[in-house]
């Protein structure tokens, strides 16, 4: 009666990954906050919850650029006006790859060596401060992030690169059925009135 639905193919599994690498390391800044302004036994936790977010964010992200590259491959031999935004998309993911990678490394260090120094507890002021650098560092990388999902936002909305993905996986021979892409549909009611007449 109830059956999980299909395994999506690889490059139609971008869509449905995406997402989360974009909400994750949007939350994770929040839990720095915390992390800078809670005690000390709280103030930990915090920290360690905002590294694992990150940690999963950047997981997330390179199965996103993966897939992405699979979706972008198809798209390009099917869509040919989106070449310009999918150049573009795929150059500020793979940024956006680097800089999260390394901004979470360095995120880790900030949080695990001072853990590693109890016998000698490195100070809360030291602790904020360096947390707070970081943010500094951080918020251009969200502004990078943001116009990454921007530019993939046009591939779907203005090139309709979605529509392909659907159709490029119903299709026999692997090409996508332009006949059922929303922009190639008409209008109701624009022909019908014709053929009443």
């Amino acid at each position: 009666m109830f059956s999980p639905p299909p395994i999506p193919a690889w490059d139609a599994l971008h869509p449905l990954i995406i997402h989360f690498p974009v909400a994750l390391f949007f939350v994770a800044p929040v839990l720095i906050l915390a992390a800078m302004f809670a005690p000390r036994p709280l103030s930990t936790g915090f920290s360690l919850g905002a590294l694992i977010v990150m940690a999963l964010a950047a997981v997330a992200t390179f199965v996103a650029v993966s897939t992405g590259e699979a979706a972008g491959e198809i798209a390009e031999r099917w869509q040919p006006g989106a070449e310009a935004a999918l150049e573009r998309h795929e150059e500020l993911a793979e940024t956006a790859l680097t800089v999260f990678t390394t901004l979470t490394g360095i995120f880790a260090v900030l949080t695990i060596v001072p853990l590693l120094l109890r016998k000698k507890p490195v100070s809360r002021v030291v602790v904020a401060g360096a947390f707070g650098v970081f943010l500094v560092f951080y918020a251009p990388a969200l502004m990078l992030l943001a116009n990454t999902a921007h530019q993939g936002g046009v591939l779907v909305h203005e090139h309709g690169v979605h529509a392909l993905l659907s159709a490029s996986q119903s299709s026999p021979d692997g090409a996508p059925d332009f006949a059922t892409s929303p922009r190639n549909q008409q209008p109701r009611g624009g022909d019908d009135d014709d053929d009443d007449d």
